[in-house]
């Protein structure tokens, strides 16, 4: 008889427990794992975070498994090295103009499907203009988190100190120039500005809404683009207006001075009145504490137009867990989901309920006027939607800044950004 009796028993007891665990583990289902890429600014990554407890909370079967790059720019290429070695995140955040190039390829699982069946959402629940950018051959691709336009951001102290007129609802660009002049300042008058009436990238993406204005076009086509259009008179026109903003009436920095400091954070600074952004700003301006800001809707010429910012949730075509991933871009884009995300600031919800909320509309936070993105959702125009857009905008930005830093003519410009892109649209393929 053993001498320790007790302790005899103890391991049995022991070893009964522990096979009775490796039953009740083998019996219940296993926890799957969804890997979820974002990028953007600490107020937006815990925006994601909170998204990720919310959803487990509610669905602990499936864990969230969060990679966060600060940078867009480095987070578009993690996605592009990824993809390309067969081993992308499950689920990612892509902009409407980047998307195709994925598409194109068979890397992203078309989502139209798994949102028919839905009892949370419905294509109807969204702003259509997001579903039709994000419709590839006519499948809805992804689900789209916002729906944002260009709008003008202003400091109101400045405007205030030059007894200068907030911007109007229904401003002109004659109105926008004088504004812009008339808040540009010498200070000390030493020959240097001390105060730029406006900041503005000078990019495609933000001329666009101005070509569109003026009755012009930026590409032959909307369905099947073959080139860029702003050699056509009213496309250059427009483009002329824009570099006239530095090169007349140097209303923005120079090349050397949006060098030294750009024109976002001179804005943020207060040493720039006007910054054309879109929302993805607004969590950044919102940490300012020296003067009051709002935003106003873009200037307009012979007709009223904004560009579409739109970022969707897609789902890999390599993603083993679809369901599983499926059942988390749905929750994100639920009202309880998108909900939590316009939290941040950042985003401007595509779900139309949810846009006309507090969640977003929130009359205790800047800007005051939160509801211009609504009120211009109807002017909103699309870019093409190409395979190749991203390289296509990347060459014509190339000579749209030389052109607005004075290195070439307008003229010059638009004849470069049509016969460079050219071979890129060749290559392309169109939704």
């Amino acid at each position: 008889m053993s001498k320790h009796p007790t302790t005899k028993y103890l391991r049995y007891t022991l070893l009964l427990l522990g096979l009775f665990g490796l039953l009740l583990t083998a019996c219940s289902p296993s926890q799957q794992t969804v890997s979820f890429m974002v990028s953007g600014d600490p107020a937006e990554r815990q925006a994601y975070l909170d998204l990720v407890a919310a959803f487990e909370e509610a669905h602990p079967d499936i864990s969230i498994e969060v990679t966060h790059i600060p940078s867009g720019s480095e987070y578009r290429d993690r996605l592009s090295t990824e993809f390309a070695a067969g081993s992308p995140p499950d689920v990612t955040l892509m902009n409407y103009r980047r998307y195709g190039a994925f598409a194109a390829n068979g890397l992203l699982e078309p989502l139209g499907p798994y949102l028919a069946d839905s009892e949370l959402i419905q294509p109807e629940d969204f702003f259509p203009v997001t579903i039709d950018a994000f419709t590839w051959q006519d499948v809805i691709t992804c689900i789209p988190q916002n729906i944002s336009s260009l709008v003008v951001y202003y400091n109101q102290d400045m405007f205030d100190a030059a007894d200068v007129a907030y911007p109007d609802d229904d401003w002109t660009w004659d109105d926008f120039v004088k504004t812009a002049v008339a808040l540009t300042q010498d200070f000390d008058n030493d020959g240097t500005i001390d105060q730029y009436g406006l900041g503005v990238d000078p990019s495609l993406y933000r001329l666009a809404p101005f070509v569109w204005q003026n009755g012009g076009v930026i590409v032959n086509s909307e369905e099947f683009p073959t080139r860029l259009t702003l050699t056509r008179p009213p496309s250059q026109a427009a483009l002329q207006w824009f570099v006239d903003l530095r090169q007349v009436h140097g209303v923005v920095p120079t090349r050397i001075e949006e060098a030294s400091q750009d024109s976002e954070s001179r804005f943020v600074g207060g040493t720039t009145a006007m910054f054309l952004d879109s929302r993805r700003g607004t969590p950044t301006y919102r940490e300012i504490e020296a003067f009051v800001w709002d935003v106003a809707p873009l200037p307009h010429q012979a007709e009223v137009a904004s560009v579409l910012h739109s970022d969707a949730y897609c789902l890999s075509s390599t993603t083993e867990n679809k369901d599983a991933a499926w059942t988390f871009i749905e929750f994100a884009n639920s009202f309880e989901g998108q909900t939590i995300i316009a939290g941040s600031g950042r985003t401007v919800p595509s779900l139309i309920a949810v846009a006309e909320s507090d969640a977003f509309l929130d009359p205790g936070k800047l800007p005051a006027r939160s509801r211009v993105w609504l009120d211009t959702a109807d002017t909103l125009r699309l870019v093409p939607i190409i395979s190749t857009w991203e390289e296509i905008e990347g060459t014509a930005n190339e000579e749209i800044e030389r052109a607005f830093y004075g290195d070439i003519t307008v003229e010059e410009a638009a004849q470069l950004i049509d016969t460079r892109t050219e071979e890129y649209f060749r290559l392309g393929i169109s939704r």
